[in-house]
């Protein structure tokens, strides 16, 4: 019986599948993973973990290596992802499909596997950051290390898909108290909260106009001229790169 056929199971008893990718650029379509990690966990331990670097058949830029101190001769001699593709598609199963800010995550995944012809696998997907935007609405950033500090989570290797996986994973679990416990009802919170957000962006977005002045409480923070734009998930502690991957396209269709 797959995750998704347990609607009614408490998740936290069900298989989770943490997803992490670091990559070249923000486009599924035309950038490329450098690094994949999937954490297996379950009950709020870490039960197994794949990692890997990976050759992305394409020049490294230097702001990627200076994000994630990956250097491009540690992609020398790194398996291409289709050399990988297989054992990711194994590993992801059937688990429920889990990352922060899982739009980013899940859209690379699902472009290197059919890059490499593998279909994609059944997903129950599940986005800690939908939870934290809510849960953490007034309590400052929502980037990863920030949610992990005010947690107790440590964070030694942020930017590095294992370490980066194992804490989205851990922060799902620290939130169950304020979550509801059947994964159907999870699912349905999680949809109705990412479309309210959506629509606050999206309002916030239209009143703007060319000020600069965030909606009090709303967890934007003040655009000031910065090219990648607001930084809307990550309150303001904005991480350079990842700040604009809320602007992907929904990565529940095909890409």
């Amino acid at each position: 019986m797959t995750a998704a056929m347990q609607a009614d199971a408490p998740w936290r008893s069900l298989p989770l599948a943490v997803v992490d990718v670091e990559t070249t650029g923000l486009d599924p379509k035309v950038d490329r993973v450098i690094e994949i990690a999937i954490v297996h966990m379950l009950d709020g331990e870490v039960v197994d973990v794949f990692a890997s670097l990976v050759d992305p058949e394409q020049e490294l830029p230097e702001e990627v290596t200076k994000l994630t101190g990956i250097e491009p001769a540690q992609l020398v001699g790194a398996p291409r992802f289709a050399d990988i593709a297989a054992e990711v598609r194994r590993r992801l199963g059937d688990r429920i499909f889990v990352a922060y800010n899982l739009a980013f995550d899940r859209a690379f995944v699902l472009e290197e596997l059919e890059r490499a012809g593998h279909d994609a696998p059944t997903m129950v997907p599940i986005d800690p950051l939908v939870f934290v935007r809510e849960l953490h609405k007034n309590q400052g950033s929502k980037r990863l290390g920030a949610v992990a500090e005010r947690l107790g989570i440590p964070l030694e290797n942020a930017h590095r898909a294992q370490d980066d996986a194992v804490v989205a994973g851990k922060i799902l679990y620290a939130l169950a108290g304020e979550l509801p416990v059947a994964l159907e009802d999870l699912r349905l919170l999680q949809d109705q909260w990412e479309q309210l957000q959506k629509n606050e962006m999206a309002t916030w977005r239209n009143q703007r106009g060319g000020a600069i002045d965030a909606p009090a409480g709303g967890g934007f923070s003040v655009d000031r001229g910065n090219a990648l734009g607001p930084a809307y998930i990550y309150g303001d502690d904005t991480d350079p790169v990842r700040a604009m991957f809320v602007h992907l396209p929904d990565s529940g269709a095909k890409r």
